[in-house]
């Protein structure tokens, strides 16, 4: 069986940067520590590990705004936690985790009407208490 669902992607920054990001051009990244609403309805687990590999530098290929931030060689996945579904709640979770964080406007969400799917964050820890599992 396939596993399917919403994840968030725990990612911490360790200096302050400027970043091109795809068709957002060019944005500011301060240091800190930021969390990333993404699902994958079809493989979560393939999903994730492709996530792993960019943020360990050993995957290059860039086809969402994620991944121009995990490329980079400062930026690293620390954590990730997950919610098994089998349809998109990621504008649901998004409006839970923006009252715990500052959005990084329109990234991540050129296919929905959120402010962002990428948020500057003090910790994940919160992320339990919303309904999600740790996966690593």
């Amino acid at each position: 069986m396939t596993l399917k669902g919403t994840y968030c992607l725990c990612i911490n920054n360790n200096i302050d940067k400027q970043l091109d990001i795809g068709a957002l051009g060019h944005l500011e990244f301060s240091s800190g520590k930021y969390i990333y609403v993404g699902s994958a309805l079809h493989s979560l687990i393939p999903r994730l590990e492709r996530h792993l590999k960019i943020s360990k530098g050993n995957h290059s290929v860039t086809h969402w705004h994620i991944d121009y931030f995990l490329i980079d060689k400062d930026v690293s996945i620390y954590s990730i936690f997950i919610i098994e579904n089998k349809k998109r709640i990621e504008c649901e979770i998004v409006a839970k985790i923006e009252k715990f964080g500052k959005p990084l406007l329109n990234f991540g969400c050129s296919d929905c009407k959120c402010k962002s799917h990428l948020f500057k964050v003090k910790d994940c820890h919160f992320l339990e208490k919303i309904g999600f599992k740790k996966w690593c």
